[in-house]
């Protein structure tokens, strides 16, 4: 039974909730939750409710309560926080936690407040906000602690951000409110429109996992999926290439290079020339999209790499965002709510 208080990072993201303590995660379950719709009563949380999902009658709601990032529905949103951090923390346990939640960056104040608030009515003893950017820059140990720039890409499910850090805050960023989800879109819109075929977003999150990629590849792969027919509404199968997939991700991709290229044109030159020297970190669960780190190279003219823990890095520098020594030079650069 564990009786003193923790210190934890939250990672809430629109696809998947992490939870990281001293630098390690210690949860990751998807931001999902099954509502029976008649009682307004949560009944799943988490990997159960991922499974439930495309797969009940009418009468339970499988749904996130996150888009884009930031929280869509309130109430929800804090039970599953609620059950998270219980779920780590201990039902038994006589301190609660304090907290520090990642929100995107350039989230309005009521934004932020409802999560801060979210936060402290789900069970914890203090609760504070960072930037998704500079939680990740901290998790992937860039040297932020200098005047050098360094730049960081975090490629979410629900959102991407570009940002320049130095001195422990963000210099310049910019938030797209798109991402995987929208990668996902866009090769379900690609499959309708060139096949006549409905595919779901499960479906269409598979394809981009098993044959996905941002460039072309020198092997080509290909996937048996089964669609429906727009026409007869009867299954049909059908088999697409890596080829395709380039092809369908093109809009949206260009569309995450934009938002990075906007921030390295407001950015001071001085922290230019750092960033060629030092290229630019890539984080968050996209950014294992096979060739996107190439992409984003030969658009931005900057070398960009992936980091070592690209999934978990958020979580983790949110968790040691809390250590004395690195909260005494971040606080002042913390959202207020």
């Amino acid at each position: 039974m564990a009786l003193f208080a923790k210190d934890i990072g939250i990672d809430l993201g629109t696809i998947r909730t992490l939870i990281a303590e001293g630098g390690e995660v210690v949860l990751n379950e998807p931001t999902m939750v099954a509502i029976a719709v008649e009682e307004q009563k949560i009944v799943e949380v988490g990997d159960a409710a991922l499974n439930m999902f495309g797969r009940v009658p009418e009468s339970i709601e499988v749904s996130r309560p996150l888009q884009n990032g930031v929280i869509a529905d309130y109430e929800v949103t804090q039970k599953l926080l609620e059950y998270f951090i219980k779920k780590v923390s201990g039902s038994m346990r006589l301190f609660r936690p304090r907290v520090m939640v990642s929100v995107p960056y350039g989230v309005t104040s009521i934004e932020s407040r409802a999560v801060h608030e979210a936060a402290l009515e789900a069970g914890t003893r203090e609760a504070f906000l960072i930037q998704q950017p500079l939680a990740a820059a901290i998790g992937v140990d860039l040297p932020i602690n200098t005047p050098s720039g360094n730049m960081i890409i975090c490629l979410g499910g629900g959102a991407t951000q570009a940002a320049i850090l130095a001195m422990y805050g963000i210099v310049s960023a910019q938030t797209l409110r798109a991402g995987g989800i929208q990668l996902d879109e866009a090769i379900i819109g690609y499959v309708r429109k060139k096949y006549g075929l409905i595919i779901g977003e499960m479906t269409a999150e598979q394809i981009k996992l098993k044959i996905g990629a941002a460039v072309p590849q020198e092997e080509e792969d290909s996937v048996e999926i089964q669609g429906q027919d727009q026409v007869s509404g009867l299954p049909k199968p059908l088999s697409l290439t890596t080829g395709e997939i380039v092809e369908a991700l093109e809009e949206p991709l260009m569309d995450i290079v934009e938002t990075a290229r906007k921030v390295l044109e407001k950015t001071p030159p001085e922290l230019v020339s750092d960033i060629i020297d030092r290229g630019i970190a890539l984080c968050g669960g996209n950014s294992l999209l096979p060739g996107i780190d190439k992409l984003l190279t030969k658009e931005l003219g900057v070398p960009a790499y992936l980091v070592d823990n690209p999934k978990t890095a958020i979580a983790e520098g949110a968790s040691l965002a809390l250590e004395p020594s690195v909260f005494a030079k971040i606080k002042r650069n913390l959202p207020a709510v």
